[in-house]
């Protein structure tokens, strides 16, 4: 198969203005992942003498919720076709205690690797195993009844070959043999740290033992066409290649978003929960320093895996990280809370704005939606009053705004077909004015 490793050859600033068409403002925090991949690119250039010695630029981001964190680092996943996970350090134990341990991070983030290896191996033989599917269901539709006269037979084949291709055999069904799913009892095994995985190894070790069991189905042929694809797919992917493709993707190109890394920062005390946050930062500390991670896909190492952590870090600072952890994020950024005027670019600008979400999902019901520009100044002021109010929650203030106001267009449209609405700033104050104007209500509505 072909190695789909390779680092993304964007240069910083046209990363920049990738992020750019989905996230407004956050210069800085853009900057700073823009370098930090195409350091990826850089390494791979250098002699292989020092190549190893090249750590990556590992990143905190520091801000508050909503600012585009999460969505800083979901984007320059998509865009550089790395094995990306985004998992919450909250949700981690240290070792000893009954959870999930750090090294299953590394587990997760190669399964998603091997699917991103597969698929493109899928996509590599995609037409060999068309071929295939198809011979398969025309054997099934024009079965050999006739050795003697095999030109005659191969004609009629063919002809239904085109009309398969053609379309003209959609409305038609077949009966096919389909790889049952096992739906006997399932053995949950209590996890224990360092063996998140046994499970899913127990699980291959009594699939491979088992024999396949078919049951057959009558389907339309265009589904059935479909399910034979995907068999003779299954059978042309060399598994063992594209395990190996998939780990060495991992360990060049993988990223892995700590979120909420603030809330192991504690420290301090000595008894109480400090004990366990801190244990848990001890136990993240080897797999971002570097370390090899047995998965069942074989062995991982870690050393050039991406970290982004991300924080509000509103009762605690990153210097509160033990020393060794704060070590290995040489690039620390401060994301800026939204004001008013980021909420109306927000809003408007970019490629998945908010704006045309809505007005694309009304438009299915037959109605036109129209947000004047001064009702999205309304709305990006009232998000502005309510955070700085209430609880800052940045640009999801927008999304719940939206909601509220559309509530009852939502509901309605389907008996609006035809009809254009217009929303103005007073259409906006009719369905939110009493919720602002109480603030307990406020509070929990908005």
């Amino acid at each position: 198969m072909s190695d789909p490793l390779s680092p993304t050859t964007l240069t910083p600033r046209q990363i920049l203005d990738e992020l750019n068409k989905y996230i407004i403002g956050q210069d800085e925090a853009k900057r700073s992942v823009a370098v930090a991949l195409r350091n990826r690119w850089r390494r791979l250039q250098v002699p292989e003498a020092i190549r190893d010695e090249i750590s990556p630029k590992n990143i905190i981001m520091i801000g508050p919720t909503g600012v585009g964190k999460t969505e800083i680092a979901r984007r320059i996943a998509r865009l550089t076709g790395a094995p990306f996970v985004k998992v919450e350090a909250s949700k981690f134990t240290e070792v000893g205690y009954v959870g999930r341990d750090v090294e299953s991070i590394i587990r997760d983030l190669v399964e998603v690797g091997v699917a991103m290896a597969r698929n493109a191996c899928v996509e590599n033989v995609a037409e060999k195993a068309r071929m295939l599917a198809e011979d398969r269901l025309l054997e099934i539709l024009v079965p050999s009844v006739n050795p003697g006269g095999e030109e005659g037979e191969s004609a009629t084949r063919e002809k239904f070959r085109q009309k398969l291709k053609d379309g003209k055999l959609d409305d038609k069904t077949v009966e096919i043999d389909v790889a049952e799913t096992s739906k006997g009892p399932v053995v949950e095994f209590m996890p224990v740290s360092g063996m998140d995985s046994m499970d899913f190894n127990m699980k291959d070790i009594l699939s491979s033992i088992l024999p396949k069991r078919y049951k057959k189905r009558k389907l339309p042929i265009p589904e059935a066409l479909e399910l034979l694809q995907q068999e003779e797919a299954e059978k042309l992917i060399d598994m063992e290649e594209v395990t190996r493709v998939a780990v060495r993707h991992v360990e060049q190109n993988g990223i892995v978003f700590l979120d909420e890394i603030d809330k192991i920062a504690g420290r301090g005390s000595a008894h109480g929960p400090d004990i366990s946050r801190e244990g848990v930062q001890r136990d993240i500390l080897p797999i971002v320093e570097g370390s090899t991670v047995n998965t069942k896909h074989g062995p991982v190492r870690t050393d050039h895996v991406l970290f982004i952590a991300a924080g509000a870090f509103h009762v605690s600072k990153p210097s509160d990280l033990i020393p060794e952890l704060q070590g290995r994020f040489p690039i620390r950024v401060e994301l800026k809370a939204l004001t008013k005027a980021d909420f109306v670019r927000i809003l408007t600008e970019p490629e998945n704005a908010l704006i045309k979400q809505y007005v694309e999902l009304i438009k299915t019901e037959g109605v036109e939606l129209e947000f004047s520009p001064a009702s999205i100044e309304e709305v990006a002021e009232i998000a502005s009053l309510v955070n700085g109010r209430d609880e800052n929650i940045g640009a999801r203030r927008l999304h719940t705004i939206l909601e509220k106001t559309l509530e009852e267009l939502n509901f309605e449209a389907p008996g609006l077909v035809g009809q254009k609405v217009e929303i103005t700033p007073q259409y906006i104050r009719d369905r939110l004015g009493d919720v602002l104007k109480d603030q307990d209500l406020s509070r929990f509505i908005l």
